[in-house]
């Protein structure tokens, strides 16, 4: 059986493309329509099954976040069902939806966490995340580029930071004054079609000290969430790894409502642990979208993995019998 490596993904992921992603009569949704029944909040299979996509409804944190949670589970479901998990890992949001998937909580438990981190960055909209790629158009290491974002974070006066270290790209926070500070002086760097820095729409100063409120609320909040060793080694946003046969329910509870909130996540090292510690044969991407397939080769080529060495190469594999990652969705 193929031995994989499952990556979930953070915000971001659900777009227009993933409306109608939802079976309506699977246990999961139903267990996640209660939860959100009792929190007040807006079915998720209506906002699954609207005609049109709507930013404003859509995009709201607290919509977002379970509907790419709930997908994610389903498929990462599937993926374990039909391959050998060696290890699971998430980007920033997706580690909750990996904590779940790994069975280090419960659907429930994984479904509550999200869906109370969401609403706690609602209350909590301090500032933002831009977008920079640190790589050229081959997908290899861009010193220069490195040396702008380092450039612009020291000129900020604190007010900016690093966010998430994803592949090729560094997601970049700050406050108002932060943000606006890194648009203006990180140069226009086009990357395929799209000419970088841009803002995230509706993401909070994730994994820095400007959300410590939403790790303080949280720690009260989600005190009787119950933490378990998972049944498949998870990877963290340090490249850190808890295994099932050594984890601590606590230790695990701690870096989940602590570091990862507060602490620049790295993705990068996640995957790179992941390939260096458990040669997958293979790394799967559930649902929704396919927002890690491009970060993950970066990483491959970054790592020099199986011979890939820049974009042409990883294209080449990817459009053969031995493709090395699968995006479950589209």
């Amino acid at each position: 059986m193929t031995r994989s490596f499952i990556i979930c993904p953070g915000r971001g992921s659900y777009t227009e493309r993933s409306l109608k992603s939802l079976p309506e009569g699977h246990a999961w949704v139903a267990a996640a329509e209660r939860l959100r029944a009792e929190a007040d909040l807006p079915p998720l299979v209506e906002l699954d099954r609207a005609e049109r996509f709507s930013a404003a409804q859509h995009l709201r944190p607290a919509n977002v976040s379970a509907l790419i949670y709930l997908v994610s589970m389903l498929d990462a479901s599937q993926a374990m069902a039909r391959t050998r998990p060696t290890c699971v890992a998430g980007n920033s949001m997706g580690w909750y939806t990996a904590l779940a998937a790994a069975g280090a909580l419960s659907f429930e438990d994984g479904f509550r966490l999200v869906q109370e981190m969401a609403l706690l960055q609602e209350q909590h909209d301090v500032g933002g995340q831009i977008l920079y790629p640190v790589v050229d158009e081959d997908w290899r290491r861009d010193p220069e580029r490195e040396r702008l974002v380092d450039g612009a974070l020291a000129t900020s006066r604190g007010e900016a930071m690093r966010s998430i270290h994803l592949g090729g790209y560094e997601v970049l926070a700050g406050s108002e004054v932060g943000i606006r500070h890194l648009l203006d002086s990180l140069p226009q760097a086009k990357l395929g079609g799209t000419v970088y820095p841009f803002r995230l729409m509706r993401h909070g100063p994730y994994h820095t000290p400007l959300v410590a409120e939403v790790s303080s609320d949280a720690r009260l909040r989600l005190a009787e969430l119950e933490f378990r060793r998972p049944l498949v080694t998870l990877i963290d946003g340090r490249g850190e790894r808890f295994t099932p046969w050594s984890t601590s329910p606590e230790e695990l509870r701690e870096y989940t409502l602590g570091a990862q909130v507060v602490e620049p996540y790295d993705l990068t090292a996640s995957i790179r642990v992941g390939l260096r510690e458990h040669a997958p044969d293979r790394i799967v991407l559930p649902g929704p979208g396919n927002t890690l397939g491009g970060v993950v080769g970066q990483v491959l080529i970054a790592e020099r993995w199986r011979g890939i060495i820049d974009k042409a190469s990883f294209q080449t594999v990817q459009g053969g019998a031995g493709a090395l990652v699968e995006s479950m969705r589209r």
